[in-house]
């Protein structure tokens, strides 16, 4: 019996995927829920498994494109399954070697002994030596003295420029972008062209989230089994102000503006496919433990390439961290269709003026950019300031007055 394998919907709105590559070659034989391919969508990477057991008829290319339920493969469920026994080696036939013939001896003929003089193109001494330590070969230079010889002007106007190529490998290589990059420049691209996004700024005293850390990190790993990082700080902190400041929670849809009474925060991580962004949903209800195992959930996934589509849509608000890259400052770019997106930056520890006093503390820069059809100036720099504040008092605005109780040690 012959099995037509057609492309499943990998998703609501996604018409067709790619064949990224396929993991088995024509006329092998696969096992059911055996993974066959990497099919790229314009949301996610996903594995195609085997639908039962046979030898498979592969029905296009790596690199095609192909409609959601369009035949990829063929499986020949009736086909015995091979033994794999190795086939024995035939022994080598000996060939005979052929008889070899005597060298016969070369006849020498006299040839005129060459004089080398500056007329066949060599460099007069002082040219030699400019050309010398320039690193330029004489052979590549055409003289212009008497009989072709190469005098000082040719060598010092032969010195190569600083853009002239060096000997170094030049290649270069082209490949197709996966449709998911394609989809990711596409969207970055609408994003800039189609929405009016502006960036502010501010700057973010750690000292007392390092602290908080410091003090409960230990406890909160042995308690819980997951770290206590500065994402479950920045996502409460980024609740509480979309909750302060709700047009920057809200997006436009033509004429009108949706807004929604809950915060579901995509977090961007780099998958090896390239970014992605995960949503941690109502993270409005979630503890900092729950944010903390949920990111770390879908981190997994996302490195392991098992994230779902489903996982990824839907986020009101965007975290963005291209502080663990090293980045000091930098203007993130909105992901339609939401209206803002939180920037972090690397942690440098900075002279700052405290109370007349100079001390040092460890200082991040953090950006907002936003959409301004629908944010305006007043909502978008109270939403960062909302976010430093609740940064630098961590315990006050995020814990309730009770560190211990919100770690739930």
């Amino acid at each position: 019996m012959i099995l037509e394998m057609k492309v499943p919907s990998p998703g609501e709105s996604i018409t067709e995927v790619e064949i990224a590559e396929w993991l088995v070659s024509d006329g092998d034989y696969v096992e059911k829920d055996q993974a066959i391919a990497e099919v790229d969508s314009d949301k996610a990477t996903l594995e195609l498994p085997a639908e039962a057991s046979g030898v498979i008829t592969l029905k296009a290319e790596e690199g095609d494109a192909v409609a959601v339920g369009e035949v990829v493969c063929l499986i020949d469920t009736g086909a015995a399954k091979p033994e794999g026994a190795a086939a024995e080696e035939k022994p080598e036939e000996k060939k005979e070697e052929a008889p070899k013939e005597e060298p016969r001896p070369a006849t020498q003929t006299a040839q005129p002994e060459k004089k080398e003089t500056y007329a066949t193109g060599t460099a007069s001494p002082a040219a030699k030596k400019i050309l010398d330590e320039k690193g330029v070969s004489a052979s590549e230079v055409k003289g212009t003295g008497k009989d072709g010889r190469i005098t000082k002007d040719d060598a010092v106007k032969a010195v190569p420029s600083m853009g002239t190529p060096g000997p170094g490998s030049r290649g270069q290589e082209r490949k197709k972008l996966s449709m998911l990059r394609r989809k990711v420049a596409e969207r970055l691209v609408s994003a800039k062209n189609e929405t009016a996004m502006l960036t502010t700024f501010n700057e973010v005293n750690m000292t007392p989230v390092f602290k908080l850390r410091s003090q409960y990190k230990e406890e909160f790993k042995t308690r819980h089994g997951v770290s206590l990082g500065f994402m479950s700080f920045f996502t409460k902190a980024v609740v509480r102000a979309l909750q302060m400041y709700p047009d920057v929670n809200s997006m436009i849809d033509g004429d009108y503006k949706i807004s929604y009474d809950f915060c579901d925060i995509s977090v961007a991580v780099s998958g090896p496919k390239g970014l992605m962004v995960p949503v941690v949903r109502n993270a409005e209800n979630l503890s900092f433990r729950g944010i903390e195992s949920e990111i770390k959930r879908l981190a997994i996934r996302a490195r392991d390439g098992q994230i779902t589509v489903d996982e990824m849509t839907g986020g009101t608000f965007t975290i963005s961290n291209g502080g663990v890259f090293g980045s000091m400052l930098s203007t993130p770019i909105i992901n339609p269709p939401q209206s803002g997106i939180l920037g972090m930056h690397n942690i440098i520890e900075r002279p700052i003026a405290v109370d007349g006093k100079v001390e040092i503390h460890p200082m991040m820069y953090v950006a907002l950019s936003y959409d301004h059809r629908i944010i305006d100036g007043k909502e978008s720099v109270g939403f960062l300031v909302a976010i430093k504040e609740a940064l630098e008092s961590p315990e006050e605005l995020l814990m309730d007055g009770n560190a211990k109780k919100a770690l739930e040690l």
